[in-house]
């Protein structure tokens, strides 16, 4: 998720690394914090696996900066990426997010789609965060009020989210 992160905010601009961990942040919030111990050795690993470059800038004061731009060897592990997200970045709303977030980037219509289906296919399967014998339990199903507004905006949710996914998947079909 982090890589795709970087990757992504690059092929919009380049940054430099402080401007990318809060472009980051903006994205995961409070959620998934990126912290410079897990943010600068992905940057590191990005550059020498050739996926960014790296220059150096004067900064606004003594300490130069380094400046980070995505390249065309970049670009096309984003498109890869994107092109065939991992399950936990299907199955997850945070990681799902961030791929939702640079999904434009992939050209065609038909691939972004078949993103959106895995999605909506997921969140189409029965699923709680509460089970009773192996079966999901629903909102109607508890006496814990806690538990049940858990479930509650769950499905809110989950039902607006599954509305939108069939919209965009339409609209995403009716382009051709």
């Amino acid at each position: 998720m982090l890589e795709l992160s970087i990757l992504g905010f690059l092929a919009e601009e380049p940054l430099h690394g402080y401007e990318l961990k809060e472009r980051i942040k903006a994205l995961t919030g409070h959620v998934r914090p990126v912290s410079d111990g897990a943010l600068y050795p992905a940057i590191t690993r990005l550059v020498k696996a050739g996926l960014l470059e790296e220059r150096t800038e004067p900064g606004t004061s003594a300490a130069p900066r380094k400046t980070l731009s995505l390249t065309e060897r970049g670009r096309e592990d984003l498109l890869e990426r994107l092109r065939d997200p991992k399950q936990a970045e299907i199955t997850d709303q945070v990681r799902f997010n961030t791929v939702l977030a640079f999904l434009r980037h992939l050209p065609d219509r038909h691939e972004q789609a078949a993103v959106l289906r895995r999605r909506l296919e997921f969140l189409e399967t029965p699923t709680s965060f509460f089970y009773d014998g192996g079966e999901p339990v629903r909102a109607e199903e508890t006496d814990d009020l806690f538990r049940q507004g858990m479930l509650r905006v769950a499905r809110a949710t989950g039902q607006a989210e599954r509305a939108w996914l069939a919209e965009a998947v339409e609209q995403l079909d009716q382009a051709d």
